[in-house]
C-alpha cells in the first residue's frame, strides 16, 4: 500500500472514483425508468438535465481549479459526489427527479468539471513533474472504474438492493478508498482571480485541439448508445450478443489507454494521434460494410483503440504551456469534448432517419479522418508559458 500512495496513485484513484460512481448511476437507470414509468423521450430529457448541468459548470470548475489548486479541489469535492448521487434515489416524482438530475449534473460538473477538469489538471501537473506521458493511463482508470461501477449495479439488482442503499454503500466505500490513495501532499500552482476569460471556450490553437477532442467524443458518445442497436438492427445479431459491441469497444479502449504512455513516448503525441485517427477510421469503415458479427466486432475494437488516446492527449496539450491557468485551458477543451459526447447519439439518430443506421456510421469515419488531418495540433507548444517546475512535486 505505501508504494501506491503516490501522486500517480492518487490521480489514478480519483479517475477510478469518478468513473466508478458514474457507472453506479448508469447501471440503475432502468430502475428509475421503471419506477417513474418514463418514456424514452422523457428519459432523454432527464438525462439532458444531467448533462446540461455538467457542461454549464465547466467554466466555474476551471476557474476554481486554478484559484484553489487542482489537487485540493479534486479531493475536497469528492465527498459531494456521493451526496449528489443519493439525491437521485430520494426523488419522489419526475419534476423533482429532474431537479435532482440537474443538481447532480452541476455537482457532477463540479466533478466532471471540477473533478474532471481538476483531476485532469492534477494529472497534467503529475505528468509534467514526472516528465512522463501518464494522462492516457489515468483515463484508463476512469474507464475501468466505470465498468466496475456498472458491475456493482448488476450485483445490486440481483440481490434486490434499492438504488439509494446501493448508491450510499458503494459510493461511500469507493470515496473512502479513493481518499486513502489521495492523501499525498501536492502543491498546485494557482492563478489570480481575474486571470483569463470567464467562459470555458477554447481560443487560438486550443480551438483546433478542442475540435480534435470533439471528433473523438462524438464517436465515444455514439458507441455507448448505438453499438448494440446497430448490431441488432443492421447485422441481425441477438440482443444478448449485441452487447458485445460496446464491450469490445470498451476493452480495446482500456487496453490501449494502459499502453498509451509507452506508445506516446515512442511515437510522440502528433504521430500517435495520426495513427489513432487512422485506426478509428478503419474501424468505422469495417462496421459500415460488415455483414456479420465478427467483422463488426473487429470494427468496434479498432474504434475503441483509435479513440483511446485522443482525449488524454487533448487534455495534456491544453495543459502544456498554460502556466497557472491550466484549469481554464482544460475546461475549454472539455467543453467541446464532452459536448461531443452529447451530440454523438442524436447526430447518429438524425442521420439514421435520413440515410439509414448503417450509413449514419460513416460520420464516425469522416470525423476520424479529421483527427488525422488535425493531429499536429496535439504536439505540445511550450512557448506559451512555463510548465510547473519539474521535480517540485515529484515525490
Amino acid at each position: 500500500m505505501p508504494k501506491l500512495v503516490t501522486p500517480v496513485g492518487a490521480v489514478c484513484a480519483m479517475f477510478a472514483l469518478n468513473g466508478g460512481l458514474f457507472g453506479v448511476w448508469a447501471s440503475r437507470i432502468p430502475a428509475f425508468t421503471a419506477e417513474f414509468a418514463l418514456t424514452p423521450g422523457t428519459l432523454g430529457l432527464l438525462l439532458l438535465c444531467l448533462a446540461g448541468g455538467a457542461i454549464l459548470s465547466f467554466p466555474v470548475a476551471g476557474r476554481l481549479s486554478d484559484r484553489m489548486g487542482a489537487a485540493a479541489l479534486t479531493k475536497g469535492l469528492a465527498p459531494l459526489y456521493v451526496t449528489a448521487l443519493c439525491l437521485l434515489a430520494v426523488a419522489p416524482n419526475v419534476p423533482l427527479l429532474a431537479a435532482a438530475l440537474a443538481l447532480y449534473g452541476a455537482l457532477y460538473g463540479a466533478l466532471y468539471g471540477a473533478m474532471d477538469v481538476a483531476m485532469n489538471s492534477w494529472g497534467a501537473e503529475v505528468e509534467q513533474a514526472r516528465q512522463r506521458h501518464l494522462m492516457s493511463r489515468f483515463h484508463a482508470l476512469y474507464s475501468l472504474g466505470a465498468g466496475l461501477g456498472a458491475a456493482t449495479g448488476y450485483a445490486a439488482v440481483s440481490l434486490g438492493i434499492a438504488p439509494g442503499l446501493h448508491f450510499l454503500g458503494v459510493g461511500g466505500a469507493a470515496t473512502a478508498l479513493a481518499w486513502v490513495f489521495a492523501r499525498v501532499p501536492w502543491a498546485s500552482a494557482r492563478a489570480a482571480a481575474d486571470e483569463g476569460p470567464r467562459f470555458a471556450i477554447p481560443r487560438g490553437p486550443l480551438l483546433i485541439v478542442g475540435l480534435v477532442a470533439l471528433a473523438a467524443a462524438v464517436g465515444e458518445g455514439a458507441m455507448a448508445d448505438w453499438s448494440a442497436v446497430f448490431l441488432a438492427d443492421v447485422t441481425g445479431t441477438s440482443d444478448a450478443l449485441a452487447a458485445l459491441g460496446y464491450a469490445c469497444f470498451s476493452v480495446a479502449m482500456v487496453v490501449t489507454r494502459l499502453s498509451g504512455p509507452a506508445l506516446i513516448a515512442t511515437l510522440g503525441p502528433a504521430r500517435t494521434a495520426q495513427l489513432s485517427g487512422g485506426f478509428a477510421a478503419a474501424g468505422a469503415a469495417l462496421i459500415v460494410w460488415s455483414e456479420g458479427l465478427p467483422v463488426a466486432l473487429l470494427g468496434f475494437g479498432l474504434l475503441g483503440a483509435g479513440y483511446a488516446t485522443i482525449m488524454p492527449l487533448a487534455f495534456s496539450r491544453a495543459a502544456a504551456g498554460a502556466g497557472r491557468a491550466q484549469g481554464r485551458a482544460i475546461a475549454s477543451v472539455a467543453t467541446l469534448g464532452y459536448g461531443g459526447m452529447l451530440l454523438g447519439p442524436p447526430l447518429i439518430g438524425a442521420l439514421a432517419e435520413l440515410v439509414g443506421l448503417r450509413h449514419a456510421f460513416l460520420l464516425l469515419a469522416g470525423l476520424s479522418l479529421l483527427i488525422v488531418l488535425l493531429s499536429n495540433s496535439l504536439q505540445p507548444d511550450r512557448s506559451a508559458g512555463p510548465d510547473p517546475a519539474p521535480g517540485r512535486n515529484a515525490s
